[in-house]
């Protein structure tokens, strides 16, 4: 009797706490609509927002410990469950740009996962005799560590995870679907806490950020610890009068390309998938943009070089692991798995929303546009992948740019599709989209 009043108890609470997350959310929504005149007004509606978000935020945090008592007082374990959620587990590590890497090299992966998991910057890793890994979400903020990333990246590619790559596409795909447990959740919050890992039981701390490295991050990218190795290149180098100046020219281009991420940095979450994909899609454009602005002085800089110069150049970069040899045999990894059929990205997220919306009518019409849309983004995805590594900072340049055009045609091709089925979804429905998960059952 006692177990039963429970249940119903907690029955109560979460139907309850349902509505005032689904209040909350449309509440939030409404502010991001909002298009204030002034900076007073500018604000206003930041401040709202922030109070709204962390009122959300506890709503949600005490929805999963309200869900993690049920699974104790068998509300949410009907029989099976235990194989299903480990078969969900299992289908979506399946059919990912990632795969390969996993399969491959355990131990690495697991240092990667480590590395995620704690928000390392590049430096950061390097320091803990890591490779650098991609780092979806730190705060508000999507790809964090973007500026350093790609330029750290086309300088010194071997110091980077193998799957670096793999691991950003995974996550750019992942994080529009997966509200709960995906890559967006993991790397939320500036606050540390735990949260229940996919799969139930064991819990793992998301990764923290002080609001002082935030602003570093996103107010002046090219300091601290997103500085551009500069010092490192004269070094190398020792340039001439006429190749220093070019060099200056270079390090007048990357604070020009700093710029250009402070106008992309948000300071609210984003918390619908819609929202989501438009937060990514404002940092992918910047990067974009600091490329196109880095790359000609890059270059200009790198043609005057003499042949030991540039094999000086080449050289750069920080001694945690192989060169060339295990690059050369991961972008072939990458190469090969990347033609294979992406059903963890495509399919299983189309198959979690049907299970856990139950569109009907026009929006099963909706959901079918939204699937082939998605699985024409990954197509190019796909076709961006490298077939080697360019063995020369100029050369991963122009990768680079490739990889980020395909990130954001892909997302211009989900944008339209994802908004018109959103757009037909009833509040619950947007409540559950808006925190779905990979492995939770329906």
């Amino acid at each position: 009797m006692v177990q039963q009043r429970q249940r119903e108890m907690l029955s109560r609470q979460t139907t309850e706490r349902q509505t005032r997350i689904d209040r909350l959310q449309q509440r939030v929504q409404q502010v991001q609509a909002q298009k204030p005149e002034g900076a007073r007004a500018l604000r206003e509606q930041q401040r709202t927002l922030q109070t709204q978000n962390r009122l959300l935020a506890r709503e949600q945090r005490a929805q999963q410990s309200d869900l993690a008592r049920q699974q104790r007082l068998g509300l949410l374990a009907p029989a099976g469950r235990t194989a299903a959620v480990a078969a969900a587990a299992q289908a979506a590590q399946r059919g990912r740009f990632a795969e390969r890497f996993r399969e491959q090299a355990p131990a690495q992966a697991q240092a990667a996962l480590t590395t995620r998991q704690s928000g390392w910057a590049p430096r950061q890793a390097w320091r803990h005799r890591h490779r650098a890994v991609f780092v979806a979400w730190l705060g508000p903020v999507f790809w964090p560590y973007a500026y350093s990333d790609i330029f750290d990246y086309t300088f010194w590619s071997y110091a980077y995870e193998p799957g670096y790559w793999a691991y950003a596409y995974d996550d750019f795909v992942d994080t529009v679907f997966w509200g709960g447990d995906g890559a967006y959740s993991a790397y939320a919050s500036i606050n540390p806490y735990d949260y229940p890992q996919a799969g139930g039981g064991r819990v793992r701390q998301r990764a923290g950020a002080s609001p002082q490295t935030l602003q570093q991050l996103c107010g002046t990218p090219d300091k601290g610890v997103t500085a551009w190795p500069l010092a490192d290149i004269a070094r190398a180098v020792r340039p001439t009068p006429e190749q220093r100046a070019l060099l200056d020219e270079l390090k007048t281009a990357a604070t020009n390309a700093a710029g250009v991420f402070k106008d992309s940095c948000a300071e609210t979450y984003a918390l619908t998938p819609p929202g989501r994909l438009r937060a990514m899609m404002n940092r992918v454009s910047a990067t974009l943009e600091a490329v196109k602005i880095v790359r000609p002085a890059l270059e200009n800089f790198y043609n005057s070089l003499s042949d030991e110069q540039q094999a000086s150049f080449n050289a750069l970069g920080p001694n945690v692991g192989e060169r060339s040899p295990q690059q050369q045999a991961s972008a072939q990894a990458s190469a090969e798995g990347c033609g294979d059929p992406k059903s963890g990205l495509t399919q299983l997220p189309i198959q979690r929303i049907d299970a856990v919306l139950h569109p009907a009518g026009k929006q099963k019409e909706a959901l079918d546009r939204l699937s082939e849309a998605t699985a024409k983004g990954v197509e190019g995805l796909q076709a961006a992948c490298p077939n080697d590594v360019p063995l020369t900072p100029v050369g991963r340049l122009e990768a680079m740019q490739h990889r980020l055009e395909a990130m954001l045609t892909a997302a211009k091709l989900v944008e339209p599709a994802l908004d018109e089925f959103y757009a037909t979804l009833s509040s619950e429905q947007k409540a559950r989209f808006n925190t779905l998960q990979q492995v939770a059952g329906p």
